[in-house]
């Protein structure tokens, strides 16, 4: 727990002029610094206010903290709106002062004035300082399941590579060698399968319409949001669009964290993914999950994570069958209400 302060520290937005202080606060506790993080989450804030919370801590003495956290409109199939909290940092001669309980307490009150039902976070079970902290913010662990896989470098996996037609009902391969593996460099993939492509504006239909179909809900706003991303930045969005007989059959939108949630390397994060039911059992959902992890590899980011919902165990075993296992990350969540 942190000591009391003798004086609270201000709260007020982050501000373009306060990017050298977060940075150098950053940079004193990483050991490295992360500008080009903190340039890409502050511009996305700047672009599109509503959609991110960002905060900075003040005393007379300049910038002693910040808090970046970002709005979840629709992620991983949820039906409420919350406040994803990303990084939170103190100057280290101000820790120990109550900053980062202001900071957060601050954060609070911004999600109870837009509405937002929750704050969410992930940590890794094993940070013990943070996992502290979350605990003294009145954080309980989340009834989610958050799954993560291996990139490596995109490398051939049958569970995840072979077409549906090629598998057998343990997801095993039949015999045959694939994809310039050692013998047949002709055999397809899943990912041909499908036609599947970076997604592009004039998906949009489409995508809603698949994803209104899967879970009764029209989310427009939010597939426009995710699609602006994807148009504004392809470093940090990697969504897919695959087409079978020319048309949309299935979608699959990620985003690259580039530091989020003390994180040192990058990690791609699944948010949202959807087949056309009258395309399944086609592999439509392989052939976008093959061609990410093509993509990634190329981008060379080493592990992708989702999480998905504790009722949703038909998905849950899909992401299974194809090679994500239990994440080492545990899932917050703080209720505002």
């Amino acid at each position: 727990m942190e000591a009391k302060t003798l004086q609270r520290a201000a709260i007020r937005p982050l501000k373009r002029e306060d990017l050298g202080s977060v940075v150098a606060i950053d940079a004193n506790i990483e050991g490295r610094t992360r500008r080009a993080y903190f340039e890409r989450r502050l511009e996305a804030a700047l672009r599109e206010p509503l959609l991110h919370a960002q905060f900075a801590a003040t005393d007379e003495s300049g910038l002693v903290g910040y808090i970046l956290a970002r709005v979840q409109e629709g992620e991983f199939g949820r039906p409420t709106q919350a406040l994803l909290l990303e990084v939170i940092g103190v100057r280290t001669d101000a820790q120990g002062h109550n900053i980062g309980t202001s900071l957060f307490d601050g954060l609070c009150d911004y999600g109870r004035r837009h509405g937002l039902a929750d704050v969410r976070t992930t940590a890794a079970w094993n940070n013990k300082r943070m996992l502290r902290w979350i605990d003294s913010m009145g954080f309980t662990l989340a009834p989610n399941h958050v799954v993560d896989c291996e990139v490596d470098g995109g490398k051939y996996t049958p569970a995840r590579d072979d077409p549906a037609d090629k598998l057998n009902v343990e997801g095993a391969a039949r015999e045959s060698n694939y994809g310039g593996q050692s013998g047949n460099d002709f055999e397809r993939l899943a990912r041909d399968n499908a036609d599947v492509g970076a997604m592009q504006p004039a998906d949009l239909a489409d995508i809603v319409r698949i994803d209104r179909s899967n879970t009764g809900r029209d989310r427009r706003e939010y597939m426009e949001h995710k699609l602006g991303e994807a148009m504004h930045d392809s470093a940090i969005r990697v969504s897919l669009t695959a087409r079978l007989e020319g048309n949309v059959a299935g979608f699959l939108m990620a985003r690259v964290d580039l530091g989020d949630f003390g994180r040192p390397d990058p990690v791609a994060v699944i948010d949202t993914i959807g087949v056309d039911s009258g395309y399944a059992h086609r592999g439509v959902g392989h052939a976008l999950i093959s061609q990410l992890f093509a993509n990634l590899g190329a981008l060379r980011i080493e592990r992708v994570e989702t999480v998905v919902a504790p009722r949703d165990l038909g998905l849950l075993g899909f992401f299974y069958d194809i090679g994500f296992a239990p994440s080492q990350r545990l899932p917050f969540v703080r209720h505002l209400n």
